[in-house]
Formats: structure tokens, C-alpha cells, sequence
């Protein structure tokens, strides 16, 4: 097995791969001045014949080490994932090379942060690690199929 160390979930880091989404930077006051508006934190695309959709996820906990050997993508669309709990999780990505994931990287979030995968990224499977791993997902909603898999004949680990 191949090991993976997780880094701590930046901006910066993760932009080849997608939006980091969280309440940092620049803000708006609304509600008079009761809340702060992060502004159009992510590029959400949809396609041509797609439309957003807003689902709720429920996944079992899991821990680090993580060991895995399936990654996906989404070719129709972007797919963001907001957790409903302040509890940190693992991001799992990778570039593409030939239609197989190659180069693969991990993140671990801070508690608050969400992310946006961009169309057609290598991610892993939704892994939060603390109960009760529900999280808000926007994504695509059409009737073309948007999921590719891919199985590693070897299974990756992950640590911190």
C-alpha cells in the first residue's frame, strides 16, 4: 500500500482541484449588521442540460489511518459539499492522466470548511471522521450520467 499524508485543507492547496468554502476574508453586513454574507465562495457548474440540486448526505464515520482504493468523478458537473456539524473531514483528490487519477493528495478540513469539487475532479468518497457525517451537497441534477469510478488494484493509505 501506498501512503498518503494528509495536509491541512488551504485555499491555496486545493485550487487545481476545486473551491475551499468557509468564512474567511472579505464579508458583507446584512440583517441589520446581525450576520456576515461570505460572498459567492465557488464556481458551480451545472452543464448544458443540467440543473442545481440540493441533497442531504448521511456517512458513516470513519478514521485515519483511512485506507482506500476507489476515487470518482463527476464529467456533467461540479459537486460541493457543506458539512452540517463542526467536525473536520478528509478530502481525497487527484489529477487526471489518460481517465485514471494520478498525482493523489489529501486534506484534512478545519472545523467550518466546506469544499467545491470542479467538474470532472478525482475525489474520494465522502469520509467524515466524527459522527454524524451529514452534510448539505450541491450538485447536478440531469439526465445524463455524471459518475465515473475508478478502482486501484492497490488500496492507498492515509495519516496524518
Amino acid at each position: 500500500m501506498s501512503s498518503i499524508i494528509a495536509q491541512p485543507l488551504t485555499a491555496e492547496g486545493f485550487a487545481p482541484y476545486g473551491d475551499v468554502l468557509e468564512c474567511t476574508g472579505a464579508s458583507r453586513s446584512i440583517n441589520a449588521g446581525l450576520c456576515d454574507r461570505f460572498h459567492d465562495q465557488a464556481v458551480m457548474d451545472f452543464g448544458p442540460e443540467g440543473q442545481a440540486g440540493i441533497s442531504l448526505f448521511r456517512a458513516q464515520a470513519r478514521s485515519l489511518p483511512y485506507a482506500f482504493d476507489l476515487m470518482e468523478r463527476h464529467p456533467e458537473g461540479s459537486q460541493a459539499f457543506i458539512p452540517m456539524s463542526e467536525h473536520p473531514f478528509l478530502v481525497i483528490v487527484a489529477e487526471d492522466q489518460a481517465n485514471t487519477p494520478h498525482h493523489i493528495k489529501a486534506f484534512l478540513t478545519k472545523p467550518g470548511q466546506g469544499v467545491n469539487y470542479h467538474r470532472n475532479t478525482w475525489h474520494g468518497v465522502l469520509t467524515p471522521l466524527h459522527a454524524p457525517g451529514l452534510f448539505a451537497v450541491i450538485d447536478r441534477i440531469g439526465s445524463t450520467p455524471n459518475l465515473q469510478e475508478h478502482h486501484f488494484d492497490t488500496a492507498f493509505v492515509v495519516k496524518e
